[in-house]
């Protein structure tokens, strides 16, 4: 990875050592009943030896589960870290005012029944955030599921499957939205054989948000690996920053975020709204941050033993060794799968390796060492320093033949010193669990299936990757922050004639074009521009012209030209719509229809969707949508993974399309959208024409503008 230049220390808050370590833990509403939702916290702090003081706060009790209860929080004989709140409805508010006026640091609200159901209980949930900001008090949740340190046994949740998955400390944090989600990963990796540090479930997030304890786990030296759920991201300046934390100390963070929809996006008048959808606007900005996302929990959980190993790839470039011809043409094919590439070997390493091997092996890369191996177990170790060069830069090995007559303990001996000497990460697949058992134990990670195996390098590479690019973009500026200002109830679109000088004023290239007023004016322009022209109505009213027969192509003849101009004149005088006049543009002829198209958002700011354009663009999109912070390194590098992208070079006798302009271009739109701050909503450049000997000329415009500014 990228090494990231180490920024100003943070503060650390007063709330995280409450959260992450109380010393002492208040249970309002606690039960005698050890599986009851008020009972259970008692009961894991008890079984599991939680060092703090336990303060189980019951009017109706004089005991619960064996220590002593208290009637109120008042009554308390020192001011708790921490107060769970398990009490229902109103009561929880009462507790909650109770616990700021009493001075607790952080107060979790295990109580549902609040935002989650509606305005009524969203207005109570309100004032619980209120009451808890008044006096500095934190708030976890409500409808919070509680958190849970596995170094200190603060096992402040109702959790039930503590109650069947023993705690085991580890270096994973895991934050979650949702409690259920809290819990899974946490029983994934156990059975793994990995331990978790943090399990922290934010619930409706009246105030301390998952990212907020992405950033507590980020500081914390134990924690190597931080896993997130996600269901809404409400806090992306902070997610940013715990992201930077995670990046400046090599940890991986990975995100699978669920319930994505496109909402709003039917409608949307754009094709940058159209294309650019939220689940698509959350993809580049969790890339732009460095954190990978995945779309399901076992993806999440399933690279992490070779996440949490200190390696780091430099490339995607993979050896892939078997003693199986099935398993090296099966390895290489997963590899592509999870984007990763099986290079062919250099001719001095390939040549140096053949030499090794029987004629009948393969000194490709995939390395087919055959069943030769079984009576010359020494092929194994001598292969494996060649490999140790800048032919790759991990090493994928897959033995599904492992038993009897192979030296497993040798194999995994010497694969630990080539994974020392050459700073590349290993991985094993194999079926045999007592071979797996040998290679983890000289500390090569391996999985029973190649697949698994070969997913978890490509997370590996992927993260890499993401986070070297993230740290490369904030070291060059990052993106600066923006007042969350008026929301754009009240938008309005420029009529082309303003939308194309908004551009030629920003560097936009655009086709030569004149607005007519009369006759005389569309007379005048047929004379000076080069024909054909196209006619069109330029009319703010109607963002989409062609839908209303108000575009007219391959015109060259001014008494046709004219004509046209009345009947659109005549045609936006029955539609009651307003006509700015009539624009008379050469028609530009290009290789290939582009598309530039820029959108305002109130959390990530500018939002940039670059790519293949046309009236089939929403049909069949195939375009980039980034997020700031971009710059033009970024933008082409995201351009040459697009479908389009062959036709970058030259194709078939075609010159190449000139994506570098593309590039230079998008990041001019995106960041003029970004320093308006709000009054631009969106703006169209589609089509952005590719001339036949280079450069780029907009053909239409569409820019959309906050009615308020």
């Amino acid at each position: 990875m990228q090494a990231v230049m180490p920024a100003p220390a943070r503060a650390r808050e007063a709330w995280i050592d409450a959260a992450l370590n109380p010393r002492s833990i208040a249970i309002i509403g606690a039960s005698d009943n050890p599986d009851k939702i008020g009972g259970r916290p008692i009961k894991y702090m008890l079984q599991h030896k939680y060092a703090g003081a336990l303060y189980p706060v019951n009017a109706a009790r004089e005991q619960v589960q064996g220590i002593r209860a208290w009637p109120d929080i008042a009554a308390l004989p020192e001011t708790p870290d921490m107060a769970l709140v398990c009490v229902p409805g109103a009561a929880a508010l009462e507790a909650v005012t109770q616990c700021s006026q009493r001075g607790v640091k952080v107060c979790i609200v295990i109580s549902s029944g609040f935002g989650e159901t509606g305005a009524e209980g969203l207005a109570v949930q309100r004032r619980m955030a209120e009451v808890a900001a008044a006096s500095g008090m934190r708030l976890v949740g409500p409808n919070s599921q509680g958190l849970a340190s596995f170094d200190s046994n603060a096992l402040a949740t109702f959790a039930t499957l503590l109650g069947e998955v023993p705690p085991q400390d580890g270096p994973v944090a895991i934050a979650s939205q949702s409690g259920a989600m809290s819990m899974v990963p946490y029983a994934l990796l156990l059975a793994q054989g990995i331990g978790v540090r943090y399990a922290f479930a934010t619930g409706n997030e009246a105030d301390l948000t998952v990212a907020d304890f992405a950033c507590a786990a980020a500081e914390d030296p134990a924690v190597r690996l931080i896993l997130l759920y996600l269901e809404d991201l409400v806090d992306p300046d902070t997610l940013t920053e715990a992201a930077r934390l995670a990046r400046q100390r090599g940890i991986p963070m990975l995100a699978l975020k669920a319930g994505v929809s496109d909402r709003g996006q039917a409608a949307a008048l754009s094709h940058t709204g159209a294309v650019a959808t939220e689940d698509k606007v959350l993809d580049a900005w969790f890339r732009q941050n460095g954190i990978l996302r995945v779309a399901e929990m076992r993806s999440l959980v399933q690279g992490a033993r070779l996440l949490l190993k200190p390696r780091r790839l430099k490339g995607r470039r993979v050896a892939v060794l078997s003693n199986s011809g099935a398993a090296c043409v099966m390895g290489a094919d997963a590899a592509e799968r999870h984007g990763l590439d099986v290079p062919p070997l250099p001719d001095d390493v390939r040549q140096t390796i053949a030499k090794l091997l029987p004629n009948f092996a393969s000194a490709q890369n995939p390395i087919d060492l055959t069943a030769a191996l079984l009576t010359n177990n020494r092929f194994f170790g001598d292969v494996l320093p060649h490999l140790a060069g800048d032919c790759c830069d991990a090493l994928f090995i897959s033995l599904p033949m492992s038993g009897q007559g192979y030296d497993a303990e040798q194999f995994a001996r010497d694969t630990a010193a080539f994974q020392a000497d050459s700073g590349k990460p290993v991985v094993l697949a194999c079926p045999l669990r007592r071979t797996r058992e040998v290679f983890e134990s000289h500390g090569v990670v391996a999985y029973e299936h190649d697949e698994d195996a070969m997913a978890a390098l490509g997370q590996l590479a992927a993260v890499s990757a993401l986070q070297s690019e993230a740290g490369r973009l904030a070291e060059a500026g990052s993106r600066a922050r923006h007042p969350a200002g008026v929301p754009a109830e009240t938008t309005r679109f420029l009529s082309e004639a303003d939308s194309l000088e908004q551009l030629e004023a920003i560097g936009i290239p655009t086709a030569p074009w004149r607005l007519c007023k009369t006759d005389e004016d569309v007379r005048l322009a047929m004379r000076t521009l080069a024909l054909p022209v196209v006619i069109k109505a330029c009319s703010a009213d109607i963002p989409h012209k062609s839908e209303y027969g108000l575009v007219k192509l391959g015109i060259g003849d001014a008494d046709e030209a004219c004509a046209i101009a009345g009947e659109m004149r005549a045609t936006c005088g029955r539609l009651g719509k307003s006509l700015d006049g009539i624009i008379v543009a050469s028609m530009v002829r290009g290789r290939r229809e582009l598309l530039i198209g820029a959108r305002w958002d109130e959390k990530f700011g500018s939002v940039l969707l670059v790519g293949d354009g046309g009236k089939y663009v929403e049909a069949m999109p195939d375009a980039v949508t980034l997020v700031q912070p971009f710059d033009l390194s970024h933008v082409l590098r995201q351009l040459r993974t697009l479908r389009l992208a062959p036709l970058f070079k030259e194709t078939r006798g075609d010159p190449p399309l000139p994506v570098e302009a593309l590039a230079r271009l998008a990041v001019v739109v995106g960041n003029w959208v970004q320093a308006e701050n709000g009054r631009i909503i969106s703006v169209d450049i589609n089509p952005l024409m590719a001339q036949p000997h280079g450069g780029l000329v907009a053909a239409d415009a569409l820019v959309e503008i906050n009615g308020r500014q």
